[in-house]
């Protein structure tokens, strides 16, 4: 069964809401930019490898976008199958070109063709998750439960290449389509060793700890609100500075007309901005210079008011 679905992380949410309205000036805009295609490269892998683990949830309990805590300190694992003999977190890479793992040096080097980059050794990044999960485990009191990790290269067209012992490797290396094979074949093993486990019990008590992995952008990138541009952004074509005539908002670039597309752009501010926003934050934000009208959006747009603090909050 899958008790934990992946939606699209808060962290890209927030890149996709910040990026169309930075400056083009903005010094930092390729660094955010690159940041963000990155996120979104990942997260596309991620789903692909969901496909294929997916197909275990007859035989599992799934999880997909853990973050939990131990020890003060929060760590992610894209997905754990917990199965009745032990525990498999699934770690997805989206990587294109040709990656080699170095099992000596213990380092990833990709070729896309154009140069070679190093990356930190994914099979070290396992053995951390898996350690963490350990504690975490240890910490509530679950015996001692079978972890085994593996990575799944999402990309079948990513060519894997091993420097050093292949065989070793390959037993938690492949393609996200070899996974679910690979995980039934090692609960097998697991099942005529160890005792059963109460995989659903586990699963649920890891759920009810989960929560979103989350970031400040705008602190993380230094981003001033001097350096977001102001006003709606279009629903259709994304330029940011629709004007309000009559009611209705209109792009001057795609002329899209709309009711309501200042739903979306006060969503952006609570998002990226901070999680409340006041009726001279409406006006500011949305490019508005009626006072009435902001307060008219801000009622329509279901967020609640807090008369104390006179700000809009979600409810």
């Amino acid at each position: 069964m899958i008790i934990r679905r992946r939606t699209k992380p808060l962290v890209l949410q927030k890149y996709d809401a910040t990026v169309p309205r930075l400056r083009p000036n903005f010094p930092q805009l390729q660094e955010v930019q690159r940041e963000q295609a990155v996120r979104t490269k990942g997260f596309e892998g991620e789903k692909a490898v969901d496909y294929h683990i997916d197909f275990l949830a007859a035989e599992a309990t799934i999880l997909h976008d853990v973050c939990l805590t131990v020890m003060g300190k929060s760590f992610q694992i894209d997905t754990l199958v917990n199965t009745p003999h032990a525990i498999f977190p699934v770690e997805s890479k989206n990587y294109s070109g040709a990656i080699t793992f170095d099992t000596v040096l213990r380092q990833m080097i990709r070729d896309d063709g154009r140069k070679e980059t190093g990356f930190n050794y994914p099979v070290t990044q396992a053995d951390l998750q898996k350690f963490k999960l350990q504690m975490w485990l240890q910490e509530r009191n679950f015996p001692d439960i079978p972890i085994y990790p593996f990575i799944a290269i999402s990309d079948p067209a990513t060519i894997i290449k091993v420097k050093g012992d292949d065989q070793e490797l390959a037993k938690t290396v492949a393609h996200g389509a070899h996974i679910p094979g690979m995980i039934l074949a090692k609960n097998r093993e697991y099942a005529e060793k160890h005792a059963k486990i109460d995989d659903r019990k586990i699963g649920n008590a890891i759920l009810r700890e989960c929560r979103e992995f989350d970031i400040d952008i705008i602190k993380k990138h230094n981003i001033k609100a001097s350096d977001l541009m102001p006003g709606v952004a279009c629903l259709v074509c994304g330029v940011v500075g629709m004007k309000r005539i009559h009611g209705n908002w209109e792009c001057g670039r795609c002329f899209n007309r709309s009711k309501t597309a200042h739903h979306k752009t006060i969503e952006d501010y609570l998002l990226v901005v901070k999680p409340w926003i006041t009726n001279t934050d409406c006006m500011q934000f949305l490019n508005i210079k009626s006072r009435s009208a902001a307060t008219r959006i801000l009622q329509s747009s279901g967020l609640i008011y807090e008369k104390k603090y006179k700000r809009w909050v979600k409810g």
